[in-house]
């Protein structure tokens, strides 16, 4: 078996185009294909990856697509840029390692978390994500917007008991993103130390969400790297009495001592992961047992065979695993697929836009939760495809 040719495809969401999930599809002579994506859909960069994925794609044209590992050093060692790592390279080595597994799995006919290892987590307890812009399928999300559910604590409170009621038993919000007018606070008002109204607007906010869901419900505070050091710690310090599941990226991954500096001042475990790319960049995470939560994008970490790694030396830190997943059906279900079988895992992240019809249908299955959990997909290969619908309407490119 050979690779014949690699599809390079831009998903175009016309009711949402602020999202623009980046997908290849490779093919081989023997007409088995496997799709992958690169996990930059949202933000600014989608172009560059689709760019990353052309280049690479050159390089694999007649490899066999078995050899999963050889092609990973390859794309990782002689591309020059690629041992630079960063972004948009990890996420084009990303996208086709993952559709080499998708390959691999359809080969053998098996779902592609048999051939990881197996199962060790038969449900994978799931987490309803981004409750500061609503829990709504309809909502329509774009880069900087207004808050969608309003900035009133009590808000935050209705949101969160709506996303309770269908099952879930643990959430996760961004309580500082916002203003009291719904807006976005700038990077002024958040970096160096926060003033009164910040900080009581917060616990205003916490305050009520607590009080809305009660006790045995986890809230996982969401931060976006909006804070700095100093202005983390003192947000940490405030949420402390809440008794907070994890602080997700409470400062940039860009300088591990800032993370460690906040683990070492706050009494909540740290999360970071969905801007660290490669093993190599979490070793001084671990070293330094600044993250207890290591969120690994396996669309951007450098796919299936780089993120199974990450994890597994994660677990001999003692650190668990929550993948991010904020992308397509196809990011989704790779996910699902790695998560089954690891022992370290700890919750699986449920954003608000995959429940979006703009992006569900971009897949052949809508997998979605049952009662706060997911079971893998038995299906060969990843599990998922994208659908007639998507093709029609994305830009592709074919490389041979």
């Amino acid at each position: 078996m050979k690779i014949s040719s690699v599809d390079v495809i831009q998903c175009n969401c016309l009711e949402n185009p602020a999202f623009r999930p980046i997908i290849c599809r490779i093919n081989t002579d023997e007409g088995i294909y496997g799709y992958g994506e690169a996990a930059v859909a949202y933000g600014t960069g989608a172009p560059a990856a689709f760019g990353m994925i052309k280049d690479f794609a050159t390089l694999i044209i007649g490899k066999d697509p078995m050899n999963i590992e050889a092609i990973w050093d390859t794309l990782m060692k002689t591309t020059f840029w690629g041992q630079g790592g960063g972004t948009i390279i990890f996420a084009g080595i990303s996208a086709i390692d993952m559709a080499l597994w998708d390959i691999k799995g359809k080969v053998f006919g098996v779902p592609i978390y048999k051939l990881l290892g197996g199962k060790t987590n038969s449900k994978l307890r799931t987490y309803a994500s981004q409750l500061q812009l609503g829990w709504d399928k309809n909502l329509k999300i774009g880069w900087g917007q207004a808050c969608e559910p309003g900035s009133a604590p009590e808000r935050y409170a209705e949101t969160a008991k709506i996303a309770i009621s269908q099952g879930y038993d643990c959430i996760k919000i961004d309580f500082l993103n916002y203003n009291r007018q719904g807006f976005a606070h700038t990077h002024k008002q958040l970096t160096k130390p926060l003033t009164y109204e910040v900080m009581h607007l917060a616990e205003e906010r916490l305050t009520a969400v607590r009080e809305a869901v009660g006790n045995e419900v986890d809230i996982i505070i969401e931060n976006h790297c909006g804070t700095d050091a100093v202005s983390a710690v003192q947000f940490g310090r405030l949420a402390e009495k809440f008794n907070i599941f994890y602080y997700e990226e409470p400062v940039t991954p860009l300088n591990p001592e800032m993370t460690k500096y906040v683990a070492e001042r706050v009494k909540i475990p740290i999360a970071q992961g969905e801007r660290i790319y490669g093993r190599w960049a979490y070793i001084p995470f671990l070293k330094d047992h600044s993250v207890q939560v290591i969120q690994p994008d396996i669309g951007n970490c450098g796919g299936i065979t780089e993120a199974k790694k990450i994890c597994d030396m994660a677990h001999a830190y003692d650190v668990s695993v929550q993948t991010h997943v904020c992308g397509s059906p196809i990011a989704k279900a790779a996910a699902l697929q790695l998560e089954t079988t690891l022992p370290n895992f700890l919750i699986h992240e449920h954003h608000v836009i995959n429940m979006a019809p703009y992006i569900t249908e971009l897949g052949v299955y809508d997998y979605q939760p049952v009662n706060g959990y997911y079971t893998v997909p038995e299906v060969p290969g990843i599990g998922q495809e994208l659908s007639q619908k998507a093709l029609d309407n994305a830009d592709i490119v074919t490389v041979k």
